[in-house]
């Protein structure tokens, strides 16, 4: 099951950047090598068994943008299912800006009108920290303003720090089908294990697809901060000719266990008794996961034959 995702934005807005940080695994300082985006280049990532990410990122040049909206208009803009605009904060000519996500959401609302939008006002860091607020919030009213009637969800970015993820999580979330039914499950298995805490992160990207918990916690961007500490460490092992398969952490206040869970996931276990032994964890993911396994097998199957459905309708239409 292949999902459509534009990734589109004015040449210079960070758009490269930030999908070579959560699919390709570049550390941001890296990035300044990469060269502009040319017309456009398509990225595929599997997420929990059979749904598939078909990443289309579009280059933001004036040329391809034209393009893009007049002799390619059909073939970029239909059967999408999440459209993301990326601005650059900065940008000196946001009413071309405006002018293009105009036409964006036009061609959307018109071929693809069932699509999720989200933009991205990226570059944030380079705004004094006690004007990001205000900023962002002025630009999120002017796009919604734009995006009518079609709903928006904004996101204020960075490559420098956790706001990437939570952005990148937030909408690959949106894309999974049923995800109230792996909560609940997520739900249950945190009480079967009596932790604080249990968090499950895509295996190539680590963004957060769900999580459950039994205790407030006071930070509430700690999923995304992990994320990204993982996806460094992942990082150095492979530089050194090591495979991270597992990790665990343990102090006077509590213990942390992150392990494979299925072919295309991690799980995060948290528990505030720092006495539980890894084994007793380990058991309890591993009946989980077999629980977990038959649910998401009857899952995929489910949502294959709804599509073939789905397409059958339309061709008899």
């Amino acid at each position: 099951m292949k999902k459509k995702v534009l990734l589109m934005g004015k040449s210079g807005s960070g758009k490269t950047s930030m999908r070579s940080i959560i699919f390709a695994n570049y550390i941001a300082r890296d990035t300044t090598r990469l060269a502009a985006t040319i017309d456009v280049e398509h990225s595929h990532v599997r997420f929990l068994g059979n749904l598939a990410l078909n990443l289309w990122d579009c280059g933001g040049q004036e040329a391809f943008m034209k393009d893009y909206f007049s002799s390619q208009r059909d073939h970029i803009f239909r059967n999408v299912e999440v459209l993301i605009y990326v601005f650059d904060v900065e940008s000196h000519n946001l009413k071309e800006d405006m002018a293009y996500y105009s036409s964006c959401v036009e061609a959307i609302q018109q071929k693809s009108d069932k699509a999720k939008i989200f933009c991205l006002i990226h570059k944030m860091d380079l705004v004094p920290e006690d004007q990001r607020d205000k900023i962002f919030a002025q630009r999120e009213a002017e796009l919604k303003h734009a995006s009518q009637p079609m709903s928006l969800t904004c996101f204020p970015t960075s490559i420098w720090d956790e706001t990437l993820y939570k952005a990148w999580s937030s909408i690959v979330y949106a894309l999974i089908p049923n995800i109230s039914v792996i909560e609940n499950r997520l739900q249950k298995f945190c009480g079967i294990c009596e932790a604080d805490e249990v968090v499950l992160f895509e295996r190539a990207t680590f963004l957060v697809i769900s999580h459950a918990s039994t205790k407030q916690h006071k930070d509430i961007h700690r999923f995304e901060k992990i994320s990204n500490i993982i996806k460094q460490f992942k990082l150095i092992c492979s530089k050194g000719g090591a495979h991270f398969q597992n990790m665990e952490v343990r102090n006077s206040n509590f213990s942390a266990f992150i392990d494979l869970f299925t072919q295309n996931t991690y799980v995060m276990v948290i528990m505030s008794d720092p006495t539980i032994r890894t084994s007793l964890t380990l058991l309890c993911v591993c009946f989980f996961f077999f629980v977990f396994f038959v649910f998401l097998c009857f899952l995929c199957f489910w949502a294959g034959e709804a599509q073939k459905k789905n397409k059958q309708t339309n061709k008899n239409h």
